[in-house]
This record gives structure tokens, C-alpha cells and sequence, in this order.
């Protein structure tokens, strides 16, 4: 089929594919439908986070033309925001650190972002991190026309993974029985949940986080190696009362994971995205095999390639060179 010309790049954010998962899943196993997220313009779903929240702001005047935007960031949502910024000709400042994949924060820098760095205690991802990446944004929109995303508590997010959820109730025909999502801010679990259980109410809502910093199991902080999720601290966002149930899930089973899903499945994705079906399939048993989970793959294994690169050194075999 023909696509129509889209008149900015801004209108091929969204209406992913939905694919069904079949050499990962056990027979005993729900049916487990994945959302390709990967296929949105910067390879990630926070494509469309950034802009509800950018739009938004134009809307109600917070954000005004000339003025530059700040956020702090793991690298998905600041090269979301890049993106957008790049597309309304916003200037943008991020603040991330090493912590996080080197592709994502070329990814930033290459769509035009002044991107500064904060130094991580041995590339974990910690809530001293968090926070310190954080302070560093406040700081910055102190300064005279600038606008702080501030996604942790920013509302605005949450309006922007509703389409989301009605793209999963209509590709899978109004077939899902319990959705699953990592949880980073915890809007897209929010967004998506709302729409499905506005068509159904039975369906089941499943929260996952690292379980080396199980903090919403009532868990100790701790470090981990999970890109986009488990922050250290419960997100201001996080509604329990919309959950069903949390699932924690470890950085080396996630990982294994999400070799699995390129090696078996062809779908190629991030370290959230591989616990995300490790949690599906494990709600998938306990269903049985009637019954439909969904997940999201919720960005390109293409932003994670160094890590991809030390998972698989292994596997690479280099021909001696010859004089």
C-alpha cells in the first residue's frame, strides 16, 4: 500500500506495528503481542511523550517561540525532545551522563542538543544519579526564557501514550487480557492502561521494575544496568492503584532477553524492552494459553549497539591479518 506524503516528520511519529511472539514463548504460554516502538522516528515510544509535552506547552503559552527547552535525561526521551525541538526550531539542553548508552547520547548531540555530561559511579544507574541529573536541570531553568520539561512530573505525558493504547486495542482486535510495561516515569503504563480498560475494565495491568532496585515492591535503592527504567525512588507519577501486580526482573535476565528477541524473533531492541516480555511471558503462564498479554519493545536494540557489541564479543571471530 502507498503511504500518503507526510508534511513533517512530526506525522510519522505512532501507528506502530503490533507483532505476535512465537519461538520465545513457551506452549504453555498466553498469546504475547509486542509493540514495535522502535519503528517511531528516533527508535524509541518516547517520541510521542515528547511531543505532547512540547505541544502542550505551546498551547497554554509556557513555551514561547525563541525559547530554549531543558530536560534531564537517560537518552530516549532527550532525543525525542531533540527531535521535536529540531522540527519547531526550539534550542534544547540536556543533561544525561555515562551511565547511559554512548549511541544515545550521540543520537542527542546529533540532533542538535548541548548536551552535558554527569559523571556515574561506575556506569550504574543510581538514585544519586537521578538526582543529581536532575538538580542540574532545575538550575538551568532558572535562566530567562527557558522551559523545563521536568518529565518526571510532568502530566502532559501521560495524554501522549493514550493513542498508544487504542492503536494495541485495535491491531489486536479487542483481544488483551493484561498489559505490561517497565516503569520509568510510569505515564505510559498510565496512558495505555486508561484506554484499554476503558474498553475492557478485566484487563490486568502489570508493572515492571529492575530487581536490583525493587523500590515498588517495597525493595531497598540499589544499581542496575537497565536502560529507561527503575530510577531509584518511586516516581512521582506512580499511581498503585491503577496496578495489578509488580514484577521485578534482573539486568542480566533482560538482557538475555533481548538477545533472544533478536536472535529468535528478528525484532531487534533495548534492555527494558527484553525484561518487558520476560514479565510478559511469566503473567503469559500463569493465564494459559487462551488468553492475550501485550508489551511494548519499547525502542531499537540500534541505540544499544556497544552494549550489544560486549553481550556477543564472544561470538566474533576476527581473520588474523596478513602481511
Amino acid at each position: 500500500m502507498t503511504r500518503s506524503l507526510n508534511h513533517s516528520i512530526l506525522d510519522t511519529i505512532g501507528n506502530t506495528p503490533l507483532v505476535q511472539l512465537r519461538r520465545v514463548v513457551p506452549k504453555d504460554c498466553a498469546r504475547i503481542l509486542v509493540k514495535v516502538e522502535g519503528r517511531n522516528p528516533t527508535g524509541s515510544m518516547k517520541d510521542r511523550m515528547a511531543q505532547a509535552m512540547i505541544e502542550a506547552a505551546e498551547r497554554d503559552g509556557r513555551l514561547k517561540r525563541g525559547d530554549t527547552v531543558v530536560e534531564y535525561t537517560g537518552g530516549s526521551t532527550g532525543a525525542s525532545l531533540a527531535l521535536i525541538c529540531a522540527a519547531k526550531g526550539y534550542r534544547l539542553r540536556l543533561f544525561s551522563s555515562d551511565a547511559f548508552s554512548e549511541e544515545k547520547l550521540v543520537q542527542m548531540a546529533a540532533f542538535g542538543a548541548d548536551l552535558t555530561i554527569i559523571r556515574s559511579e561506575e556506569g550504574r544507574i543510581t538514585k544519586s544519579l537521578i538526582e543529581s541529573m536532575i538538580a542540574a536541570a532545575k538550575e538551568a531553568s532558572g535562566e530567562p526564557a527557558t522551559f523545563w520539561t521536568d518529565q518526571l512530573n510532568n502530566v502532559d505525558m501521560i495524554a501522549g501514550y493514550r493513542p498508544m493504547g487504542q492503536e494495541i486495542w485495535n491491531q489486536a482486535k479487542g483481544r488483551v487480557d493484561a498489559f505490561v510495561q517497565a516503569i520509568g516515569t510510569s505515564a505510559s503504563l498510565q496512558g495505555v492502561a486508561a484506554v484499554l480498560r476503558q474498553n475492557n475494565p478485566n484487563v490486568r495491568t502489570i508493572a515492571v521494575e529492575p530487581s536490583e532496585s525493587a523500590v515498588l515492591s517495597g525493595g531497598p535503592t540499589g544499581a542496575h544496568k537497565i536502560d529507561g527504567i527503575g530510577i531509584g525512588y518511586i516516581p512521582p507519577l506512580w499511581d498503585p492503584d491503577i496496578v495489578d501486580e509488580v514484577i521485578s526482573v534482573s539486568t542480566a535476565d533482560a538482557n538475555a532477553m533481548a538477545l533472544r528477541l533478536t536472535e529468535e524473533e528478528g525484532l531487534f531492541a533495548g534492555t527494558s524492552s527484553g525484561a518487558n516480555v520476560v514479565a510478559a511471558i511469566r503473567v503469559g503462564r500463569r493465564l494459559g494459553p487462551d488468553r492475550t498479554v501485550t508489551t511494548l519493545l519499547v525502542d531499537s536494540g540500534l541505540k544499544y549497539l556497544a552494549t550489544y557489541g560486549r553481550m556477543l564479543a564472544a561470538r566474533i571471530s576476527r581473520h588474523p591479518n596478513e602481511c
